[in-house]
């Protein structure tokens, strides 16, 4: 059997290379998501995550022969799981690589008219690749589009000479105006002259050097979770099956806007050319405090309809106040017969912690996590609040 530290090592086996894919806000840290799903689940228990992010605690259980149910909304975390958990063949994937460089040429005019931002992040080339990817990848339905753009996406900005463009964050896609005055600002007007085929050639082989993950099969859906749980109990159903383990992280109250800070990638597949602010469905319920209260609820109560008698729960939540009191509040409203700990988690010397990768910069507890089991007799309920220095 693999171990943990086997796992967490980049590039020691096909599991711990693929586990790494994709840089993604607020991602659980990999062994901290191994540990929880051998501690508090078994092999053959079904896990489950309704905020499933980059999928990392339903790619531990898979990978640790548990079957995981992964509930994303957001494109850019539902495709990085996916590809890691569903990667299709790496021939079919190259092949398709090639199919859509040929026809980058059909673009040219397009991308002489797109906005300026486009030709100081990226080539002439690069950005007639992407344009063609944007066009003809059916990453929705096709399991080799959806791998491959996942790779388009993993690249498509960070430090340059690591990615397909100019300087950029890599977790984070930055304003079009700030980016072109950073750019001229530090002397980066000339975006790096790639070939996009080649590039994403060497990391594709690179992912795929030793093969694909074995991992238990999983369900990686793209949705909202307030809908797609009622689709998730009748899977259940048909199967004769509970949920074991409730692992989760849900998004933190009026952090962060995950369509702001993530609209180059979402234009890639399709959305907007320019970053408008408007109300995303993915982003709307994270602000206002009534309209989040509500979105946890309606998951939770969701979630408490599909456990079994002996299933446990693990909450990883932000520090701040709200967040914490509102996520407490719903969760003890929805599973009343679960004991209930609570542990807060300080941020060691110079670490990054979810919530500091979210913008807090406060000087409280990072996170806190939550863990709740079923008790036989509900009237004995009590609260452990251990606090962890």
């Amino acid at each position: 059997m693999i171990s943990i530290k086997d796992l967490t090592q980049k590039r020691k086996t096909a599991e711990s290379i693929w586990a790494h894919f994709g840089p993604y806000y607020a991602m659980f840290p990999l062994s901290f998501a191994f540990t929880i799903v051998n501690k508090y689940s078994k092999e053959g228990d079904v896990i489950l995550d309704p905020f499933a992010g980059r999928f990392t605690s339903i790619y531990a259980g898979a990978v640790l022969n548990r079957k995981g149910i992964g509930i994303e909304i957001n494109p850019v975390g539902w495709l990085f799981g996916n590809a890691k958990l569903h990667p299709a063949n790496k021939d079919n994937v190259v092949l398709r690589l090639k199919e859509i460089y040929r026809k980058r040429n059909y673009y040219r005019r397009k991308a002489c008219n797109m906005p300026d931002f486009y030709h100081y992040c990226f080539c002439d080339e690069v950005l007639k690749f992407l344009l063609s990817a944007r066009k003809n990848l059916d990453w929705k339905n096709n399991p080799i589009d959806a791998t491959l753009m996942a790779f388009l996406l993993v690249y498509l900005h960070g430090k340059k000479g690591q990615s397909l463009s100019n300087q950029m964050r890599i977790t984070k896609s930055m304003g079009m105006d700030y980016s072109i005055a950073w750019w001229k600002r530090n002397g980066m007007v000339e975006p790096p002259q790639i070939n996009p085929y080649e590039y994403l050639l060497g990391r594709i082989n690179w992912r795929y050097r030793k093969g694909i993950p074995q991992v238990e099969n999983s369900v990686v859906v793209l949705g909202d979770s307030t809908l797609e749980l009622n689709n998730i109990n009748h899977l259940l159903t048909e199967n004769n099956e509970k949920i074991s383990l409730l692992f989760t992280s849900p998004p933190y109250c009026a952090i962060t806007d995950y369509y702001a800070d993530q609209w180059l990638r979402l234009w890639l597949l399709g959305g907007s050319e320019k970053l408008i602010y408007s109300k995303e469905k993915y982003k709307g319920r994270f602000e206002k405090q009534d309209e989040y209260y509500e979105l946890l609820d309606t998951v939770f109560s969701k979630c408490a309809n599909l456990m079994s008698d002996n299933a446990v729960i693990y909450v990883r939540t932000d520090a701040r106040k709200y967040t914490l009191e509102t996520t407490i509040e719903v969760l003890k409203k929805n599973f009343p017969d679960y004991s209930f700990s609570k542990r807060v988690n300080r941020l060691k010397k110079n670490s990054m912690s979810q919530t500091t990768l979210y913008g807090n910069k406060s000087s409280k507890p990072a996170e806190v996590d939550i863990l709740m089991k079923r008790i036989k007799n509900p009237e004995h309920t009590i609260d452990l609040y251990l606090a962890y220095e």
